[in-house]
């Protein structure tokens, strides 16, 4: 049921995408060479982009986009640059294979989804070759050095400033738009973003505390850090991290900005007035709540739960992103209205 970001290093199907990508995209140069962009008159500036895996060097505006891991894409699409290709998420995805709010918002745009591939562990190189990108935006992804040189060849590549899985959602949005062309516009996405969770926070939430809990199966219990997404997404609409959260490092899990405690620490949790995680189904939430340890957390016992079984709503309320927001907003504040009227 775990949708945590995993970093873990992959097993990359390399063929001769490297040579081929460096070929491919210097014979796209010469063939566009004379062609306008959106900011041909020489608006767009050179970017250097220094990452953990290398750097990127941007000479033109992009235009053919390639996202990998999560959010980029989102805040490419609010920019009005739609990707070409972008990793697909399973996970979430409605009835086309696409991520609902990107599905609405490019379908609005009048624009052609984005063409969808397999990525993590099975990064399809091929059907990124074949997008024939400017540019792949990885920066908040779990992309590895292999993958990265195999990347880099076909275009210029962005991963993560330090470790996969870890950028902010508000530097993710600079890096983006930096990249795009769009710098001054980032300030802009945040503040609005801002402004989403300002016109929805309950003041009146401040005064209870909440964790942010998962499981990867029966006897394991993490708690999320008090800067990761999901966690970050709460907190803006009022709630308050229980201190304890911040006495976890002995327990972190590197690239997942969360600390696996185990069950035989969910007395740990006792002081947390609202419980938050997810469960993939039914029997799932049954076999995680049967749990002795598990149930006798109070927050747990009382009822005080936000726990969706909406994949699209697990998946949006962890990516804090332009368009993820408001979709998330108007389904996330009745489930926890709900559960802060459960608290003893």
């Amino acid at each position: 049921m775990s949708i945590l970001r995993d970093h873990r290093a992959p097993t990359v199907r390399i063929l001769a995408a490297a040579a081929a990508g460096a070929v491919l995209l210097s014979a796209c140069g010469e063939g566009d060479a004379g062609q306008d962009g959106p900011q041909a008159a020489g608006d767009f500036e050179d970017t250097t982009i220094e990452h953990a895996l290398g750097e990127a060097v941007i000479e033109e505006q992009p235009e053919r986009v390639v996202t990998l891991g999560q959010g980029s894409a989102e805040t490419a699409i609010a920019l009005g640059v739609v990707p070409v290709g972008m990793e697909e998420y399973e996970w979430g995805a409605d009835e086309t294979g696409h991520l609902p709010w990107i599905h609405e918002e490019v379908t609005e745009q009048g624009e052609e989804l984005p063409e969808l591939f397999t990525g993590g562990t099975e990064l399809d190189v091929e059907a990124i070759l074949e997008l024939e990108p400017d540019v792949i935006l990885a920066p908040w992804s779990g992309i590895t050095q292999e993958q990265y040189d195999v990347l880099s060849d076909i275009a210029p590549t962005v991963a993560y400033p330090e470790l996969p899985w870890t950028i902010t959602w508000e530097e993710q949005i600079h890096t983006v738009s930096e990249v795009l062309g769009h710098e001054d516009r980032a300030d802009e996405l945040i503040a609005d973003i801002e402004q989403e969770f300002d016109d929805a926070a309950q003041p009146e939430w401040e005064e209870h505390t909440f964790s942010f809990v998962y499981n990867d199966g029966p006897g394991t219990l993490g708690v999320f850090f008090e800067d990761e997404q999901r966690v970050a997404m709460v907190r803006k609409l009022g709630l308050t991290v229980d201190p304890v959260v911040g006495e976890m490092d002995e327990y972190e899990v590197e690239g997942t900005d969360s600390a696996m405690i185990g069950l035989e620490n969910a007395d740990m949790l006792e002081d947390s007035d609202l419980i938050f995680t997810w469960y993939s189904d039914d029997a799932n939430r049954e076999e995680i709540e049967g749990q002795d340890l598990y149930s006798s957390i109070p927050a747990i016992e009382d009822g005080a739960v936000v726990a969706p079984q909406d994949n699209s709503l697990v998946t949006a309320s962890s990516i804090i992103t332009p368009l993820t927001v408001p979709w998330v907003i108007e389904r996330y504040e009745p489930l926890i209205e709900e559960a802060v009227e459960n608290i003893d």
